[in-house]
């Protein structure tokens, strides 16, 4: 499976933290950045990752600002992606679950290294269930 990983400045360290998690767990990830802890503009690496995605470079992304928000709010703008914020792995789960999410974004600043990578996990791990849910899931576009 192909990940798209992403972050800001304050998701810089979990970024590459939760890369080389991933890696040795067998995905194959492309970092969209940034390079350094350096203040940037989120808009600038959540863009990117949704496009990945969207066009089907990646199969998921994942997202890491500050809260979580500013990523989640900019990738959703893409068609076709669902980004959802998510701060503990049963979010990510049913996220994935209900919402058939394709990019989990999140808060650098509330949630531990430990518990990123759960949420990381959890999103990886579950599979879209369909059903009632494909049809509300068609309705996001409208």
């Amino acid at each position: 499976m192909n990940i798209a990983i992403g972050s800001d400045h304050a998701g810089f360290k979990f970024k590459n933290d939760l890369i080389a998690y991933l890696v040795v767990k067998g995905y194959e990830l492309q970092d969209f950045g940034p390079d350094n802890a350096d203040s940037v503009d989120y808009p600038d690496y959540a863009h990117p990752v949704a496009e990945s995605v969207e066009s089907g470079e990646n199969n998921l992304g994942i997202l890491i600002c500050g809260s979580g928000n500013g990523v989640c709010i900019t990738a959703n703008k893409h068609k076709g992606i669902r980004a959802a914020l998510a701060w503990k792995e049963e979010v990510a789960s049913l996220a994935r679950l209900h919402n058939n999410a394709n990019i989990i974004c999140i808060p650098a600043r509330f949630v531990s290294k430990a518990k990123a990578f759960k949420i990381a996990d959890a999103f990886l791990e579950t599979a879209f269930e369909g059903g009632r849910h494909e049809t509300r899931v068609h309705k996001i576009e409208g």
